[in-house]
């Protein structure tokens, strides 16, 4: 049975973010919300969390995985980025855009496009999730959560918990946070490519 977390979202009680934070170092599964509907999270190393995920989502090894960051400090251990695009994804972040680019070393090989070596990456807008980040200390591993043959992801964390208690380890409810994922750009091809429009403006990207 998942745990509940009702969370202030503009002021997150420190107690609460400690406790799911701790959850996560010990292996957990959370559901949490940010800049663009609630997603799927564990820490980095945790390959039964990414077994789970792929299973509740029933994804396949092309899906692209999302580190969730805190800051670019933070972004930047994790793919590799020219000054170009260093400036454009500078001037969109935090923000409801995920970026697809070549991976470092410091990412697990189950995480990486199998064929591209690239990871998802993103920085997001919401009081909550980046109180999470913080205390965690480390990228969220992530993944949108929008159930196999559902058009739109759950928006309620009250509905995700009833939905998904005995496959998730926790929940965090902050409120609704919207049913629009992440725009998400392409930048390993050498050409920026808009691979999902969702909530982001991708005007400055075409």
């Amino acid at each position: 049975m998942a745990k509940y977390f009702d969370v202030h979202p503009d002021n997150p009680q420190r107690r609460t973010i400690s406790s799911v934070t701790e959850s996560i170092r010990s292996g957990a599964l959370v559901a949490y919300p940010t800049d663009s509907c609630y997603a799927l999270g564990c820490q980095l190393g945790n390959r039964d969390g990414i077994d789970r995920i792929r299973s509740i989502r029933q994804l396949d090894d092309r899906h692209h995985f999302t580190l969730v960051c805190e800051n670019f400090a933070q972004l930047g251990q994790f793919v590799q980025i020219d000054n170009d695009v260093f400036r454009t994804i500078k001037s969109t972040t935090p923000g409801s855009y995920t970026f697809i680019l070549p991976a470092t070393r410091e990412v697990p090989r189950q995480l990486l496009h199998p064929k591209k070596k690239t990871v998802g990456v993103r920085i997001p807008d919401h009081t909550v999730a980046q109180a999470l980040l913080a205390d965690l200390g480390e990228p969220l591993l992530s993944s949108t959560l929008l159930l196999p043959d559902e058009a739109e992801p759950m928006t309620q964390g009250w509905e995700i918990k009833e939905r998904l208690d005995h496959v998730v380890d926790a929940v965090i409810d902050s409120g609704d946070c919207g049913t629009e994922p992440t725009t998400v750009i392409d930048f390993s091809g050498g050409e920026i490519e808009i691979v999902r429009r969702g909530a982001g403006d991708t005007s400055r990207f075409e």
